[in-house]
């Protein structure tokens, strides 16, 4: 078995997980599927070693697309496309043999985590806000919050903070960046990561959660 298939309700999302998955030599051939009907022709023609799946897949879904895998005998490892807010879906492809859950926005990183350490870099439930443990202080440079921990979703950075500060202006990545001095591809990846950390799932519940627990004001 060798390669992936990513299945996924957006051609968009699709076409960038591939194009990620084709810089990793462990998930090559990478191929891609729309709907649960393409997967499991796929499945079985190709016999891939991992299957990365859309927790909202369109048509029949994504449980019943576990279970046309599974129903296959296929040995393929399933990992969810999810975010925090889909563990009802995320609970019943588990116990179909699901091994746990990425973000739609993985990147190439992430998935060579996943290939190279394999799954033990795959969480199984996105992970919930917890209260804060530490309030960040103001920086010496221009008032940002230089570091806090955020419950076990882990401490974030001080870079982090003030990408997140900068959300929170109605920024965009590119004009964060600019502010910054770093390239907008670089504060998509802390962006990136501070969502995981705070487990948002887009920048208003980053900001949300940043105001509310008082990492930003």
């Amino acid at each position: 078995m060798t390669g992936v298939i990513v299945c996924h309700g957006s051609a968009g999302v699709r076409d960038r997980i591939v194009a990620a998955a084709h810089g990793v030599p462990a998930l090559v051939p990478a191929r891609a599927a729309a709907t649960a009907e393409e997967l499991v022709a796929l499945v079985r023609r190709t016999s891939p070693a991992l299957v990365l799946l859309d927790a909202h897949l369109p048509g029949v879904g994504a449980v019943e697309a576990m279970r046309r895998i599974r129903g296959l005998g296929a040995d393929a490892t399933v990992i969810m496309l999810a975010v925090p807010g889909d563990e009802i879906t995320l609970d019943r492809a588990l116990a179909l043999g699901a091994r746990g859950y990425l973000p739609p926005d993985v990147d190439r990183s992430e998935l060579a985590a996943v290939a190279a350490h394999g799954l033990s870099s795959v969480p199984q439930q996105p992970h919930r806000p917890t209260p804060v443990e530490a309030v960040p202080a103001p920086s010496s440079a221009g008032g940002a919050p230089t570091r806090s921990r955020a419950g076990s979703g882990g401490e974030l950075t001080r870079r982090e903070l003030e990408v997140l500060s900068g959300m929170s202006h109605g920024r965009s990545n590119a004009q964060i960046g600019a502010d910054l001095f770093l390239s907008e591809d670089t504060v998509k990846t802390h962006a990136r990561r501070l969502f995981r950390k705070l487990g948002a799932a887009d920048r208003a519940q980053a900001v949300a959660i940043g105001l509310r627990t008082g990492l930003i004001n």
